[in-house]
């Protein structure tokens, strides 16, 4: 038995956290609390969120037959502890490496995780589906959802509220207030929220009861149970109560055995409520309580001070060029604004916000409101650029076919984390966006395959009139020098990088090229960087299809209806017959694992492009037929 985790060490599932007494539960909580700094200051991984739920963790597992009884989290960055008292405290450490866990809650790994998750808001909606499926299949049991405020300023809670509110079942969500998503919580919510929580009265009259009463008395009990009913006397009716939730708190997220008691009554009250608490992100941990944005997710550092290993200088990431570009076009024209759906940090926008606070918009976690709010704003000759995930774009699709595109309004999207994402696995991959863009009329698409470029496009899209993207990839570039002029690019042109032989000409489109260039200088193959996805360059396509045999596309998006798919059709429509392969991701969701890792998985690196052209090379093709290869 380890002498720092004296109970901590005899808890492998919540059934074991069960058998302890409530009086053990704060000892419980310090250790899970400072197990998970151990932990991660070692792997790095979501940190925070996880240590502002160290203690609901635990009551939650306590005060529920889990996993019979379910929890849905939402999002899944507060997960880690939940992780840790679901059997996968030993793999802790492995958290975002290749066959390791996953880092957000995945059916697939455990029967705790009820549902995988990655995005937010959902968590209201399949806990109310799990609830009523269990209702039809005769099924008694209670599901929770856990959401946090900064998820409640999406859409689709409030749709689930709305919805649940009016049904008969034990649905209970929790609501845990911190007043931080990654940034902070912005909306009219969030001041609602802070306003409940520091109404006067109602406190005051809690206060003095508390004074009064001895805790875990019979009256202490029955005034817990009775200020549920009564709290509208002092507190103005909730949205919450008028969407048709019993509405119990808020109370100290911190105090386990505050937490015990108020889930117990929760699971007494029949039909759908909320319990509403209150906690600090980063709890626990001194660093990461004064900066709870920089904690929220971390690599390896040092638990003393939380200062990470001393690394060299180095070459900027995409998003970081991006950021540079925002600011040095807004100070060029004064009608540009920013917009982001609560990803200041992740995408580069931190000093833009501060530069030019009026013409930056952070809409809180609502991707569809983003981008009707831009449409709206480019209908008034302003010009919007919206910061925005690959992954998270998704959710905005409809708003930007019929809000954008079809009005072909002057919005610039800049699509961060396109292609292989890595560490965070299927949830955050950027690897649809080429397809799902592609087909939309009016839209012009760029992927840049090194850092200037990437400065350049965002210049020629902004320029555009119309809608455009400009998708970069997650991580640092290839080191291209990045000039501060800015330039834009002939639209529509691609750029010829190495005159091969007559065998082979390697199209690629994006971050890969420079894995391309390797495979290109081995197999003394043309190679060109195609830049434009759409419009595409026709002229160069076909040049290629007359001077060579053979023709390979790569790209870092899965292969149905990409790039390479474009090609394909292209050269189908002129008539070429000449064989093709088209190099991308697999037509599955690729685990977490390195960036470097899951491109050698897809056939992406270097060595297997070669490999793959060797082959291609080598096979006879039927002169009467066109043959776009799939690998």
């Amino acid at each position: 038995m380890s002498k720092q985790y004296p109970l901590l060490d005899h808890i492998d599932l919540p059934a074991d956290l069960r058998k302890l007494a409530k009086s053990d539960l704060p000892q419980v909580s310090d250790e899970l609390r400072q197990y998970l700094i151990d932990q991660i200051s070692q792997c790095g991984g979501h940190f925070g969120s996880g240590l502002g739920t160290i203690e609901l963790t635990v009551a939650l597992h306590y005060v529920f037959n889990t996993p019979h009884d379910r929890l849905v989290w939402d999002v899944g960055h507060q997960a880690y502890p939940h992780k840790i008292l679901t059997g996968r405290k030993q793999q802790l450490a492995t958290v975002k490496q290749k066959n390791g866990l996953a880092p957000f809650p995945k059916r697939t790994e455990s029967e705790y995780d009820t549902f995988g998750v990655g995005h937010s808001s959902t968590s209201i909606g399949a806990a109310l589906g799990m609830s009523l499926g269990s209702q039809i299949c005769g099924t008694e049991r209670d599901v929770v959802a856990i959401i946090g405020d900064g998820a409640m300023t999406a859409g689709m809670a409030y749709e689930a509220l709305n919805h649940g509110g009016e049904l008969d079942t034990n649905m209970l969500v929790v609501l845990n207030e911190n007043e931080m998503s990654i940034s902070p919580n912005v909306g009219a919510l969030a001041r609602m929220l802070i306003k409940i929580v520091s109404g006067r009265t109602y406190n005051r009259m809690r206060e003095k009861s508390k004074r009064i009463m001895r805790r875990g008395s019979w009256l202490w009990k029955f005034m817990s149970r009775w200020e549920e009913h009564t709290k509208g006397m002092f507190v103005p009716n909730t949205l919450f109560e008028e969407l048709g939730f019993h509405h119990l708190g808020p109370i100290d997220g911190h105090n386990v055995e505050l937490l015990v008691e108020k889930l117990e009554v929760a699971k007494e009250i029949k039909g759908p409520k909320l319990l509403h608490i209150i906690t600090k992100k980063g709890k626990g941990y001194k660093p990461a309580e004064a900066d709870p944005i920089k904690y929220h997710a971390v690599g390896q550092f040092n638990p003393e001070d939380g200062l990470p290993p001393k690394s060299k200088p180095s070459k900027p990431s995409y998003t970081e060029v991006f950021g540079q570009w925002i600011c040095d076009m807004a100070r060029m024209d004064n009608q540009l604004v920013g917009i982001t759906p609560a990803m200041r940090e992740g995408s580069g926008l931190v000093e833009f916000s501060k530069l030019f606070p009026k013409r930056y918009f952070d809409v809180g976690i609502a991707e569809q409101h983003a981008v009707t709010l831009a449409a709206g704003m480019a209908c008034e000759n302003i010009k919007p650029v919206v910061a925005i995930y690959s992954t998270f774009l998704q959710r905005a699709y409809d708003q930007l076919i019929h809000d954008v595109a079809i009005q072909n309004l002057d919005v610039l999207f800049a699509i961060d984390r396109g292609g292989v994402v890595g560490p965070d696995g299927a949830t955050h991959a950027g690897n649809l966006d080429l397809s799902f863009l592609r087909c939309v009329p009016n839209m012009m698409i760029m992927a840049p395959a090194n850092e200037n470029e990437c400065r350049q496009m965002l210049y020629t899209g902004y320029r555009h009139e119309g809608p455009a993207a400009v998708r970069y990839p997650r991580g640092k570039g290839p080191g291209e020098a990045i000039m501060p002029k800015m330039s834009g690019l002939p639209v529509g042109q691609a750029e010829r990088i190495r005159k091969g032989n007559h065998d082979l000409a390697i199209l690629s489109f994006g971050a890969l090229l420079d894995q391309a260039a390797t495979a290109a200088e081995k197999l003394d193959a043309t190679l060109v960087n195609m830049r434009f996805i759409k419009p595409i360059d026709r002229q160069m396509i076909e040049q290629m299809a007359i001077r060579h045999s053979h023709i390979i596309t790569i790209e870092d998006n899965v292969i149905q209806g990409g790039a390479g798919s474009f090609v394909n059709e292209i050269l189908q429509e002129m008539g070429f017959q000449i064989p093709v392969m088209n190099l991308g991701l697999p037509d599955r969701f690729q685990d977490h694992g390195t960036r470097e890792e899951l491109l050698k998985e897809a056939g992406l690196d270097a060595n297997s492009i070669i490999q793959s052209a060797q082959q291609f090379l080598q096979q006879k093709p039927d002169p009467k037929k066109v043959i776009p290869l799939r690998s």
